[in-house]
């Protein structure tokens, strides 16, 4: 499993670029978007695709294959394989065949939206996309109204307003960040408070998103001194 740059490709380290030039196959989600990380590694790769809807069968093709002594590297169309993508369910079925996984970090949404926001990340819980509908987006939400955790979501550049509005609403005056296409060229940072929503002007609604909410801080009272 090899991270990918999430938008610099200066971010690939040479580990990276050492495992992806050495495999005889690469499993990718969408040939188009592995075929730029190719190109900029001047590599011309056989690539496998593994999305969502690959059936079982198909990813234990590909696992017949690793089997008989090819080795091929697992990555996902930016970031860590396995997080928000079709990945996990290849590694599982690996390692109930008794196939050695490896895995090179590197970039990631989530670790560097959390560095980026400024909150207090030592506990976080990352819910990736959630439901589309406001209620859903509430009810997953609910069960952190009093939690002390950071959440970090993704959200499209056409929800992330609702998301924050049903955010402000069960999660109540919280600090946030949209931390907008990271490490590309327009990246953007914008904190605010729940339920404060930013406008067009503020933030585009264009690119990725991945949103920090910080979690409850809890008020240290004052201890009262009564002289005697």
């Amino acid at each position: 499993m090899v991270a990918t740059p999430i938008g610099n490709l200066g971010d690939i380290s040479p580990r990276t670029s050492a495992a992806l030039a050495e495999a005889d196959f690469w499993i990718v989600e969408d040939t188009r978007i592995s075929a730029k990380l190719a190109f900029h590694l001047e590599l011309r790769k056989t690539m496998r695709v593994a999305h969502d809807h690959s059936e079982d069968s198909q990813l234990d093709k590909l696992l017949d294959e690793i089997q008989l002594g090819k080795r091929a590297v697992l990555l996902t169309d930016g970031g860590a394989p396995g997080v928000s993508d079709p990945g996990a369910r290849i590694v599982d079925l690996a390692h109930s065949r008794g196939i050695e996984v490896d895995g090179i970090p590197g970039p990631s949404a989530v670790i560097n939206a959390l560095m980026l926001s400024g909150f207090y990340a030592q506990r976080f819980a990352f819910l990736g996309f959630l439901g589309r509908s406001a209620g859903d987006m509430k009810k997953e939400m609910e069960v952190f109204a009093d939690s002390p955790y950071t959440l970090v979501i993704f959200e499209s550049p056409f929800r992330f307003k609702k998301l924050l509005e049903a955010a402000g609403e069960v999660l109540g005056n919280r600090r946030y960040a949209i931390c907008r296409e990271i490490t590309k060229r327009n990246q953007q940072v914008f904190r605010s408070e729940l339920p404060t929503i930013p406008n067009e002007t503020d933030v585009p609604a264009k690119g990725e998103f991945t949103i920090v909410i910080e979690g409850r801080r809890k008020k240290l009272e004052r201890q009262k001194y009564v002289n005697i």
